[in-house]
Order: C-alpha cells, then sequence, then structure tokens
C-alpha cells in the first residue's frame, strides 16, 4: 500500500483537519477547476454549491482549460464555464469526509472554511480496445488525487467602545 502525502504542510493539527481521495476516476481538469471555485469557501456554502452543480443549476466556471466552451448564464468572473457533475459528486464526498473528520476532532461545523482544495493527476490506467483483424488499441485513463484541508476560523466580534 502506498503511502500518500499531503502537498500543503505546516498545519495547526488542532484547527485543521485533512481528507483525501486518491485514484478517483474523474478528469483532473475538472477536478482542478472545481477545487479552484470552492477553495475559500466556508464548508456550508460550498456544499451547497456543489449540490446546485450537481443539480445544473450552477456552472463552475474555468478558468484554464476553455478551448471551445460555450458561456453560462449567471457568472461572475468568466462567462465559461461548464457542469462537472462526476467531479462535483466525487469532492462533495471527499468534502463530506472531511467534516467527520472535523467532528471526531470536536471542531466547529459552523466556523470551518476550505483553506487547500487542490487536484493532480494520479497513475494511468491502462486498458485496450479490441478493434478489427485482430488488433487493439490502447484506453487509458488518468485517475486523480484530490485533496481538502479545512480550518476551523476565528469568529469576529464587534465590541463597543
Amino acid at each position: 500500500m502506498p503511502k500518500f502525502g499531503y502537498s500543503i504542510t505546516e498545519l495547526d493539527t488542532e484547527k485543521n483537519v485533512k481528507a483525501s481521495g486518491r485514484e478517483l476516476r474523474v478528469s483532473p481538469k475538472h477536478a482542478r477547476e472545481v477545487c479552484k471555485t470552492i477553495k475559500g469557501m466556508r464548508l456550508n456554502k460550498a456544499k451547497q454549491y456543489l449540490e446546485q452543480v450537481i443539480a445544473k443549476k450552477q456552472p463552475v466556471p474555468f478558468r484554464r482549460f476553455t478551448k471551445k466552451l460555450g458561456h453560462r448564464h449567471g457568472m461572475q468572473k468568466t462567462m465559461v464555464g461548464k457542469y462537472p457533475v462526476k467531479a462535483a459528486a466525487k469532492i462533495l464526498k471527499v468534502l463530506e469526509s472531511a467534516e467527520g473528520n472535523a467532528e471526531s476532532k470536536d471542531l466547529d461545523i459552523e466556523r470551518l472554511r476550505i483553506v487547500h482544495a487542490s487536484a493532480y493527476p494520479g497513475m494511468k490506467a491502462k486498458r485496450a480496445i479490441p478493434r478489427a483483424f485482430g488488433h487493439s488499441s490502447p484506453k487509458n485513463e488518468t485517475l486523480t488525487h484530490i485533496e481538502i484541508v479545512l480550518e476551523e476560523i476565528e469568529e469576529k466580534t464587534e465590541e463597543a467602545a
């Protein structure tokens, strides 16, 4: 069994929780764009956003992989976007796993924020497609690693002077 590390280091173990999904069968490009969008969001807001992406109500803005993509209604930063349902579903599962880790550490769920969300390519699953006359063509699928780190943030209290 391989030992996986995280791409983020120097975390406060009492305020941060981690979760990862390894070798997932989703597109690394789609997973990257979804992670880039939810990074910095509160946990509840990110879960609602991913559920809306799965229901195809709100698109994910694509910033890097934008060739031949259509415009989507209701986007602020960029007009180009997609509805990566499969990637959003897998990232939502990893996010719920991180939430469970936070509950086991007795952190306040309402004050959790995503401080690190990344997706990068894993190994290639190599298979073959049978062809005519006894030949075959390769069918390689790139698997994806997804990492999410949540942090309990301090609530700002206003003091009347």
